[in-house]
C-alpha cells in the first residue's frame, strides 16, 4: 500500500514571515514520530512518504493515489488536520488515520474526522492499523517498555526541507508540571540503552547532518547517563557542529557534566525559567528555586552553553510586574533567546482541568492552543493585557541593539541571526496590533476589544 503522514501546519505557521522567522531562530527539523513509523510500514513493504507543513506548502493533488493518510495532531495544529482530513476523504478513496497528542487527549472528537484514531505511541498498532487487522475506531496503543525495539527515523521517507536531526534517547519526564503535555502522553519516564543512541547518531552522521537536537523532554534528568552519552560522543568522534536539548536548572550542581556537554558540543539548551515567582514555580509543580535559576544561568555562561530561556506567561500567582521581572532577567543574564509562552489550557494537563473546572476557557479554537495566544481569562489582568505583555516581551529581548551583545558574546554568526531576527520581531508585532485594532472578526480584535464572556 502507498502510506502518506503528514504533519500538518497552522494557518499563521505556514505564512511566509512565520516560515522566515521560524529558520531564521533554528534548524529545520521534523517530528520524529512518522519517521518512525513510517521505518515499520517500510520495512513491511508498503510505499512511504513523510511530509511537514512547517517548512513548505504541499501540493495535495499529487498524493492523491495513496491509499492510507496518517495526520499527526499537536492542539495548535488540530484544526487544520481535520479540515485536511475531510479533504482528503471528499477527493479519494483513501483511509486517514489520525494520531498524536491532541488526538490521544480528545480522541472522540478526531474519530469525527478519521476512520481510525491511534491513541498513545503507535509502534506497537500501526501495521496492524494500516493493513486492516485492527479495525475499532478508536485504538488504544500501550506504551513502548523497550524504547531499544522502535526502529530509528528514517529520513529517507521525509520529502520536506530538514538540517537537523532528532533524537530522542528518552521518553517523558520524571517531573510533571501542570502545564505540560509530553510528559503526559509519554508516560512513564523511560531510557533507551546507550547503544542505541550511539548507534542512531553515528547513522546521522553518515546521512551528513552537521546540526542535532536532543529532543528528550528533560536529557539531563539522569546526570550519570547524560554524562555517558557525552563521553562517547566526544571519543566514538560522534559530536556535531552545534546539539540543542532541554535541561533544568538542576544541571547547574555538576561542574563534570557541564564540562563534557560543551565538550560534545551540547551548547543551545533551552530551559524552564518559567517565574522569577517562588509561588508561581510552586504552582506549576515546577520543583526547583529563584536561587537555582541564577546559578544555572551563571554555569551556562561560564562554559559557553548558549541558554533559551523559557518563561511562562499567565501563571495566576504572577502579577504584570513578576512577568517584567522575568523579560529583564533574562536579559541581564545575557540569554541568547527567550522564549516567551503564554499559559496555554492544552487538553489532557491539569491546567486543562482547572480553567475548565473554573469555567475560565474563552475559546476551543484549537488553533490558538499555540502558547502565543491567550486562551483563558487570567487572575490578575486582564485577556488582552496578557496578550500585550506578550508581544512586549518579545519586543524587549528581542531589539536591534541587543543584537550585538549577542554578536560579541557568542561570534558574528549568532549577531546577524539576532539582527535578522529583531527586523521579523517588530514586522510581526506590528502586523498582529494591526490585527488586533481593525480585524473584526480575529480572535485578537475580541480580545482588545472585550467581545468574550468575562472579560
Amino acid at each position: 500500500m502507498k502510506v502518506v503522514f503528514i504533519t500538518p501546519a497552522g494557518d499563521v505557521r505556514r505564512r511566509k514571515l512565520y516560515r522566515l522567522g521560524n529558520l531564521i531562530y533554528g534548524h529545520s527539523n521534523s517530528i520524529t514520530g512518522p519517521l518512525i513509523l513510517g521505518h515499520i510500514l517500510k520495512e513491511a513493504g508498503h510505499d512511504v512518504s513523510v511530509y511537514e507543513e512547517l517548512y513548505s506548502d504541499i501540493d495535495f493533488s499529487k498524493l492523491f493515489g495513496a491509499d492510507v493518510f496518517c495526520l499527526y495532531t499537536m492542539t495548535s495544529n488540530a484544526p487544520r488536520a481535520y479540515r485536511l482530513a475531510d479533504m482528503l476523504h471528499e477527493k479519494t478513496g483513501a483511509r486517514v488515520l489520525i494520531g498524536g497528542m491532541h488526538a490521544s487527549a480528545l480522541p472522540e472528537e478526531a474519530a469525527r474526522h478519521a476512520d481510525q484514531v491511534i491513541v498513545g505511541e503507535g509502534e506497537s498498532v500501526i501495521r496492524d492499523v494500516v493493513e486492516g487487522r485492527r479495525k475499532e475506531k478508536i485504538v488504544s496503543a500501550p506504551c513502548l517498555k523497550n524504547l531499544d525495539e522502535a526502529p530509528f527515523p528514517d529520513y529517507s521517507l521525509l520529502r520536506t526541507r530538514c538540517d537537523c536531526a532528532n533524537v530522542m534517547s528518552t521518553r517523558g519526564c520524571p517531573f510533571c508540571c501542570t502545564f505540560c503535555t509530553t510528559s503526559r502522553m509519554f508516560r512513564p519516564y523511560r531510557e533507551r540503552s546507550i547503544g542505541s543512541v550511539m548507534e542512531e547518531l553515528r547513522y546521522y552522521k553518515r546521512l551528513g547532518f552537521r546540526y542535532m537536537n536532543f529532543e528528550d523532554d528533560n536529557f539531563t534528568a539522569n546526570k550519570e547517563r547524560a554524562k555517558e552519552i557525552c563521553r562517547r560522543m566526544i571519543r566514538e568522534n560522534l559530536v556535531f557542529r552545534e546539539t540543542f536539548f532541554f535541561g533544568r536548572t538542576d544541571m547547574a550542581d555538576d561542574e563534570e557534566l557541564l564540562g563534557l556537554l560543551q565538550k560534545a558540543h551540547l551548547t543551545r539548551a533551552l530551559v524552564g525559567i518559567e517565574s522569577l515567582n517562588q509561588d508561581s514555580l510552586d504552582a506549576v509543580n515546577k520543583h526547583q528555586k529563584i536561587s537555582d535559576i541564577e546559578r544555572c544561568a551563571a554555569a551556562l555562561a561560564r562554559h559557553k552553553i548558549r541558554l533559551i530561556a523559557s518563561i511562562v506567561l499567565g501563571i495566576d500567582t504572577d502579577s504584570r510586574s513578576d512577568l517584567e521581572r522575568s523579560v529583564q532577567f533574562s536579559k541581564k543574564i545575557n540569554a541568547y533567546q527567550l522564549q516567551p509562552a503564554v499559559l496555554t489550557p492544552f487538553p489532557g494537563t491539569e491546567v486543562y482541568r482547572q480553567l475548565e473546572k473554573e469555567n475560565r476557557i474563552l475559546t476551543r479554537d484549537w488553533s490558538l492552543f499555540d502558547m502565543m495566544n491567550v486562551t483563558f481569562l487570567p487572575k490578575k489582568m486582564s485577556p488582552w493585557e496578557l496578550q500585550k505583555m506578550f508581544f512586549r516581551a518579545v519586543k524587549q529581548f528581542y531589539t536591534f541593539f541587543s543584537s550585538f551583545r549577542i554578536w560579541k558574546i557568542f561570534g558574528a554568526a549568532y549577531g546577524l541571526r539576532r539582527i535578522a531576527f529583531s527586523f521579523v520581531v517588530k514586522i510581526g508585532v506590528f502586523a498582529l496590533s494591526l490585527v488586533a485594532d481593525f480585524g473584526r472578526k480575529t480572535h485578537l480584535y475580541r480580545l482588545k476589544h472585550h467581545c468574550y464572556a468575562g472579560t
